[in-house]
């Protein structure tokens, strides 16, 4: 790595109006590789899976996984001090990892969480084996959770609950959503994390349980958790709107955690204020895992002005890595752990590499270099000056 002060690495990025701009890096923080201490937050990542480019698969319908490398990324979240939320992710599930490769990647990330001291592990179960356009009744859908929280369980694992496209379609009243929830609450062995996931990373989401305004729709969901508090550690509410999760956090069982799942306002929520604060599940700390770790050490140390001053900078990264259509921003964060080193390639599971235009990375290069976040800036520029040459653009 370049030494601070010596770094002298140019680019030409593309910018609107189909212009080309110089751009110069910056020196990038020295984050720890490893966490000192224990958080006093709760703190997932939602951790990408890295695709097998060489594998013979239609990279549009099939899935395959380059364990070694997935694994290996879950390892160093570990390392981080940050938790592991496997196989729950709409970038994921649902849009190109099926529901037989995702019990798989439980089946390795628990094996593999059992040598890290201290590892934290919860992993997705949902309903998208059943189709949701084959999907004709609520026992269907109750049968589909039961098979999935079935299985993660039989292999030691702890459950979020993830929304359920299935349920979404045939539900047709809150009534509906009570009974399935209860019913599978009813069952599972511990407490689980329930997942409320926003129509802007899904639109067949849209009005889940039961209401399309989200105030109506969270009395359906607090009057679920409440009569089930013994089976629920927390909610992770997806609606990229902080008083949306403030008003409902005010509100949950004293036990009851809520996980935030706000790309925009994190920082903010995991501070918390008078009444309370958010524990954290987010896609956005895949990206930025150094920098969630450092802030998170520091606010442990009641040290809040460096907590908003690391995560400050990342805040620009995560709003544009999310910006609309939401349900594509996994793209970003494997370009950024390509960019990092993570991976050998920018390849992804569903052809999903290609969700995001030319210009959408160069502004996400930019931002993550102005937020210390691009570790290596000689590898970082090389890769970035590969893609913008598969673009048609020369240096």
């Amino acid at each position: 790595m370049n030494a601070p002060g010596k770094l002298s690495l140019n680019i030409r990025l593309p910018a609107a109006g189909g212009r080309l701009e110089h751009y110069k890096l910056s020196v990038p923080r020295n984050f720890p590789r490893k966490a000192a201490a224990a958080f006093n937050r709760v703190a997932y990542s939602a951790a990408h899976v890295v695709a097998d480019p060489l594998a013979a698969v239609d990279p549009w319908q099939g899935c395959a996984i380059d364990w070694d490398a997935t694994i290996a990324y879950r390892r160093s979240l570990w390392d981080l001090g940050l938790g592991v939320a496997e196989a729950m992710d709409t970038a994921q599930r649902g849009m190109g990892l099926d529901w037989k490769t995702s019990l798989e990647l439980i089946r390795r990330s628990i094996d593999a969480s059992r040598d890290c001291k201290g590892a934290l592990l919860a992993s997705g179960a949902g309903t998208d084996h059943l189709a949701a356009d084959a999907a004709t009744s609520l026992d269907q859908v109750i049968h589909a959770y039961e098979e999935q929280v079935g299985a993660i369980e039989a292999l030691g694992g702890r459950i979020i609950l993830m929304a359920s496209r299935a349920l979404a379609r045939v539900a047709r009243s809150p009534d509906d959503y009570h009974k399935v929830y209860d019913r599978i609450l009813g069952q599972v062995r511990q407490p689980v994390i329930i997942h409320w996931l926003g129509e802007m990373f899904d639109p067949a989401l849209a009005g889940y349980w039961g209401h399309i305004d989200h105030y109506q729709a969270m009395e359906v969901a607090l009057e679920i958790i409440g009569r089930n508090a013994a089976k629920v550690d927390g909610v992770k509410i997806s609606l990229l709107a902080k008083e949306k999760e403030i008003a409902m956090r005010r509100r949950l069982p004293r036990a009851v955690r809520m996980y935030t799942g706000d790309d925009f306002n994190y920082a903010e929520l995991i501070d918390g204020d008078g009444d309370g604060h958010s524990d954290a599940l987010l896609g956005i700390f895949d990206a930025i895992a150094p920098a969630a770790s450092a802030a998170l050490t520091a606010l442990a140390k009641d040290d809040r002005k460096a907590f908003h001053e690391i995560l400050a900078p990342t805040v620009p990264l995560s709003r544009h890595i999310f910006g609309a259509p939401t349900r594509y921003y996994k793209t970003g964060v494997v370009c950024m752990s390509w960019l990092n080193g993570h991976q050998d390639h920018f390849v992804m599971v569903g052809g999903q590499q290609s969700a995001r235009s030319i210009l959408h990375l160069a502004e996400l290069f930019r931002l993550a270099d102005a937020a210390g976040l691009l570790r290596d800036p000689e590898l970082a520029c090389a890769r970035m000056k590969q893609l913008l040459a598969v673009h048609g653009i020369a240096q």
